[in-house]
């Protein structure tokens, strides 16, 4: 799932963010939700977020949880 609904993403969901210095290649950080950064309900280029160990990013995807 991709993380450009801002309803959709939560504190302690767990995602892949794509850092401002990582955007060019692309490359993901996985990590846990601490702030939502962006008001807007949605972005194209996906919700920033803070995660737990600091990182700034935009969601590029929602880990999915196996049941």
């Amino acid at each position: 799932m991709h993380g450009r609904n801002r309803a959709d993403i939560y504190p302690g969901l767990e995602v892949d963010i794509i850092l401002k210095k990582d955007q060019r290649s692309g490359k993901l950080t996985r990590g846990v939700v601490k702030d939502l950064l962006t008001s807007a309900t949605y972005h194209s280029r996906g919700i920033k977020v803070r995660l737990e160990d600091g990182q700034v990013g935009r969601v590029a995807n929602i880990v999915e949880e196996d049941f």
